[in-house]
C-alpha cells in the first residue's frame, strides 16, 4: 500500500484528487492539510510516515518551498511531488536544488498525475513538460558547451531514472567500474558533485525526455 499525505488550501481540488487517488488500487490518502502548519501537524500524528507528500507551492502560512526544505532535513525518505497552477523561475530552480521528485501541474490531466506518482515511486523523476522547458530557459549558458559524449549522455538519462551502477552496467554492457568512472568524469565535466544537480543539469540540457 502506497500511503500518501496532500496539503492544498482549496478544499475541492483536495476532494477531488483524494478521489482520483482513492480508486487506484494500492493508493491510500492517509491525511489531507490545508496549511502548511496543519501538514506537520498531521504528519506527526500519523504512526506510519506516508511514502509520498503532494504539496502545493502557494499556502495561507508557509510556502511549499519552506515546507519541501524541511521535509528533505527532517523526513528525508519521503517522496516530495509539488502540485501548483504556477511557479516562477526562482520557485522551479529553488525545488530542483532541494531535491524534490517532481513537478505537476495542478491544471494537468489526471492521468498525467498518477503517471507523475508512478515514475517517483520506480526511483524516477518528473518534471511537466512545460516545466522543464522552464527550466531549460533559464539555462546557464556555460552548461551548454560542455561536450558530452553519447555514452555519457544515456548514463545520465539512466542515473537520473533512479537506476543504480549495476542496472546501468547491465543495460549498456559495461562493467560496474566503468559506469562509475563515467559518472565521476561527467561530475568532474560538469563541476557538479551530486545526482539532484545532475537531474537539474540533465533537464536544463534536454537530456530527460519528458
Amino acid at each position: 500500500m502506497v500511503d500518501i499525505i496532500l496539503v492544498d488550501d482549496h478544499d475541492l481540488f483536495r476532494m477531488g484528487t483524494t478521489m482520483v487517488l482513492g480508486s487506484v488500487q494500492g493508493y491510500n490518502v492517509v491525511a489531507q492539510a490545508a496549511t502548511g502548519t496543519q501538514f506537520f501537524e498531521k504528519l506527526g500524528s500519523l504512526e506510519k510516515e506516508p511514502d509520498i507528500a503532494l504539496l502545493d507551492i502557494v499556502l495561507p502560512d508557509m510556502s511549499g518551498i519552506e515546507i519541501a526544505k524541511r521535509l528533505r532535513e527532517e523526513h528525508p525518505d519521503i517522496l516530495i511531488l509539488m502540485l501548483s497552477a504556477e511557479a516562477s523561475e526562482s520557485t522551479i530552480l529553488s525545488l530542483t536544488d532541494i531535491g524534490v521528485e517532481g513537478f505537476v501541474s495542478k491544471n494537468a490531466p489526471t492521468d498525467e498525475l498518477l503517471s507523475a506518482i508512478s515514475t517517483i515511486l520506480e526511483g524516477g523523476r518528473y518534471f511537466a513538460k512545460d516545466i522543464a522547458r522552464l527550466i531549460r530557459d533559464v539555462c546557464n549558458a556555460s552548461e551548454l558547451h560542455v561536450e558530452l559524449s553519447e555514452r555519457e549522455e544515456t548514463i545520465i538519462r539512466l542515473c537520473c531514472e533512479g537506476k543504480r551502477a549495476k542496472d546501468i552496467s547491465d543495460e549498456i554492457g559495461i562493467s560496474i567500474r566503468t559506469v562509475e568512472s563515467h559518472k565521476t568524469n561527467i561530475f568532474t565535466k560538469l563541476g557538479i558533485n551530486n545526482n539532484v544537480a545532475l537531474v537539474r543539469y540533465a533537464i536544463r540540457r534536454g537530456i530527460i525526455q519528458l
